[in-house]
């Protein structure tokens, strides 16, 4: 991939958490995308790990896109700061939104809603719809009770190993960035095409 009309999809939790590493890595991931010429494309917020990655992204004189529904933006979490925010009128047309804007995925720690919107995208490369690159970021291990749940449904037979070797998982921003810019999709039978949705 040529990073340098692409943007990274950054998934994570609009709180900072209990260990002080994920906002390190968070803001660690946001200057590796300045230094490859990656723009972000996030959730618009201006709080917790949300927050440190697009800080990170503007002090290095990077490209932060927010895409934020109207209800969190009058709850004044809205990043005010961005290079561009885009309000949309609900959760599904923010994931929408993000992803058309995105070239590939990560996802960092956060809670049910950042594993809903990755399992989301990996969920849609499974399908066909799209073949962009979907990544964890495992910072401390955060990812290593979910990543044995997804290895015992393989062994259980409900996903397949194909799919399963499309979730990247690396320790460190450089290391997963690496793999992202490497990706080649498995080659798997289509399921669905987009449109037939």
């Amino acid at each position: 991939m040529s990073p340098d009309e692409h943007h990274l999809c950054v998934f994570c939790g609009s709180n900072p958490g209990r260990d002080p590493a994920y906002v390190a890595a968070a803001r660690a991931l946001g200057e590796e995308l300045v230094g490859r010429g990656w723009g972000l494309v996030y959730g618009g917020s201006k709080v917790g790990v949300m927050g440190a990655v697009a800080n990170a992204v503007l002090a290095g004189g990077g490209e932060a896109v927010g895409v934020i529904p109207q209800a969190l933006v009058r709850k004044e979490v809205a990043h005010d700061g961005l290079t561009r925010l885009e309000i949309v009128g609900s959760m599904h047309e923010r994931k929408q939104r993000m992803a058309d804007l995105a070239d590939g995925f990560v996802a960092l720690p956060g809670g049910l809603g950042t594993l809903e919107e990755i399992f989301e995208v990996l969920t849609w490369a499974q399908l066909g719809m799209h073949a962009k690159p979907c990544g964890l970021l495992n910072v401390a291990g955060y990812f290593d009770p979910l990543l044995e749940f997804v290895d015992r449904a393989v062994t259980e037979r409900f996903v397949r190993e194909a799919h399963r070797s499309m979730i990247l998982v690396e320790g460190t921003p450089a290391a997963l960035l690496d793999l992202v810019e490497g990706y080649e999709p498995p080659r798997v039978e289509k399921w669905l095409d987009r449109e037939e949705t």
